[in-house]
């Protein structure tokens, strides 16, 4: 099919909207790109999520780990601090370079990052390995929700999005049966780690064979490849109405000579909005506790009373099962009840099972509870409570807060700004990730399991005021419609408003 590429780029949008009715299996090439893309996300999973079951015989192994509470929490934090630095560059990396190139150069890192961990002679150079494996993981956790966001139409956007975070939980499941399958193997951690290699190798050759973003190749001027990968997403009627889209908000478009400034994001106040929600968002996420969980919940496992290595691996493989399961539910949900309310009623789920796993800690730890002759079946019972919180948790927290941030941040941010605003929300989450994960085992320490919950019981009571006030609803609108709902609550007029990107140029 011919399509006019020079169409006429109003100030507006079309007055009438075609009709959206896409399901979420009827087109097999969106979900080809989504799975390929979601390789990425199952990497990220995966590296977040082996380090919990491999630290229990790092420890064993290295001396100088078994009694040292903060370089346990460094091998841990460090594949975050990786994160950190790969998520603030990956957006300009997707911006300046696409988002194929660099989910290649994740794949690159990934592969790399394992091997060094796999092979590594000490604590240090495991360390080296973990912040390579994170610059994979920082750049992955920008650029795969972006790249699906942009390939999938507005009506199973939020869906395909949420599959690669099932992705992310499916790599973190796939993490604790790994974990447990190589518990009586001979350089038990090291299989743990090196695995990862194999995967990233598997999405580098398939991305070399899969296109670019048609978004992306639009906003740069590549009109005809977009089109043409556009062509295999829409019918013939629904694709003149996509590229119409297009070519309005892409009526000021930016050249490579004249690029999106970080500084825009701040003095724009429809960015400004925008960012805020979606770096709350990402801040919140993790807050809430969701990483404490995964990264610690061997460790939590046993600190409910279970003191075998293997039994705690295989608990939490039921936590991690659980974690995907959920998921499940937030790709059915996200497009039918929507971002927003999903997340509330998420955040609901979340303060009620915190609080029930903290009164668990806190009635276990309580000396004058039980009796001397039953002191042990009520503690084994407080423990079993312990772990049922923990997966009610999961439950609550897998079907909201997990898909919603990153649905909501990959679509609400205009193209010439997506990968950089993508990956400053993604910094936001990763720097929330590393306080959580560095402090977590030093702050029971201190206050205790129990105690500790509370406070990520009452982060969430803000988490739940934050979504109420200042995230809109997002569901079913194409990305031009929302940065038409960012102008009407930044003042603006639907008619009147210059383009975001036309304002920064």
């Amino acid at each position: 099919m011919t399509i006019d590429m020079s169409m006429p780029g109003s100030s507006g949008l079309l007055t009438a909207v075609g009709k959206r009715d896409m399901k979420f299996f009827s087109n097999q090439y969106v979900l080809v790109l989504t799975g390929c893309a979601g390789i990425g996300g199952f990497l990220f999973g995966y590296d977040t999520g082996v380090i919990s079951g491999a630290l229990l015989y790092i420890r064993d192994e290295f001396p100088a780990v078994k009694d040292n509470y903060f370089l346990q929490e460094t091998i841990v934090s460090m594949a975050i601090v990786g994160a950190i630095i790969g998520a603030a560059g990956g957006g300009w990396i997707n911006d300046a370079y696409g988002r194929k190139k660099s989910t290649l150069l994740a794949d690159l890192l990934f592969a790399l990052g394992s091997l060094v961990m796999c092979a590594a002679g000490g604590p240090y150079i495991l360390i080296l390995g973990r912040l390579l494996v994170g610059l994979g993981v920082g750049i992955a956790s920008v650029t795969a929700p972006v790249y699906i966001a942009e390939a999938a139409p507005s009506e199973i956007r939020g869906g395909l999005v949420a599959t690669n975070v099932l992705m992310i939980t499916g790599g973190q499941f796939f993490s604790y049966l790994i974990n447990l399958g190589f518990t009586e193997v001979p350089g038990t951690w090291r299989w743990m780690l090196g695995v990862a290699a194999v995967p990233a190798v598997v999405q580098f050759v398939l991305m070399l064979y899969l296109p670019e973003s048609p978004r992306w190749l639009y906003w740069r001027d590549e009109k005809a490849k977009a089109i043409a990968v556009l062509e295999k997403i829409y019918d013939s009627d629904r694709l003149v109405e996509e590229v119409e889209l297009l070519a309005s908000s892409s009526m000021h478009e930016f050249q490579s000579d004249n690029t999106a400034s970080y500084l825009d994001v701040f003095k724009l106040k429809e960015l400004r909005l925008a960012f805020f929600a979606g770096a709350g968002l990402q801040a919140f996420q993790q807050f809430t506790g969701i990483n404490t969980v995964m990264y610690y919940s061997p460790t939590i496992v046993q600190m409910a009373g279970f003191t075998s290595n293997k039994l705690a691996l295989l608990l939490s493989l039921i936590v991690a099962a659980m974690n995907a399961a959920g998921t499940i539910v937030g790709i059915y949900l996200i497009d039918r009840c929507g971002r927003r309310r999903l997340a509330l009623t998420s955040l609901c789920g979340v303060v009620v099972s915190l609080v029930i796993l903290a009164m668990s800690f806190i009635l276990q730890s309580s000396s004058n509870l039980c009796m001397d002759g039953m002191n042990g079946s009520c503690q084994g019972a407080l423990g079993y409570f312990a772990v049922a919180g923990l997966a009610l948790y999961i439950a609550f927290f897998s079907p909201g807060m997990g898909p919603v941030p990153w649905a909501v941040n990959s679509e609400i941010y205009p193209e010439a700004y997506r990968g950089m605003c993508g990956g400053m929300s993604a910094t936001v989450n990763w720097i929330s990730n590393l306080v959580v994960a560095q402090t977590f085992l030093s702050i029971v320490g201190l206050v205790g399991t129990g105690m500790t919950f509370l406070i990520i019981a009452g982060i969430a009571v803000l988490a739940f005021i934050f979504v109420a006030v200042y995230v809109p609803e997002t569901k079913g609108l194409s990305f031009e419609e929302v940065e038409q709902l960012w102008k009407k609550k930044a003042g603006g007029s639907h008619d009147n408003c210059q383009s975001l990107l036309g304002a920064a140029a």
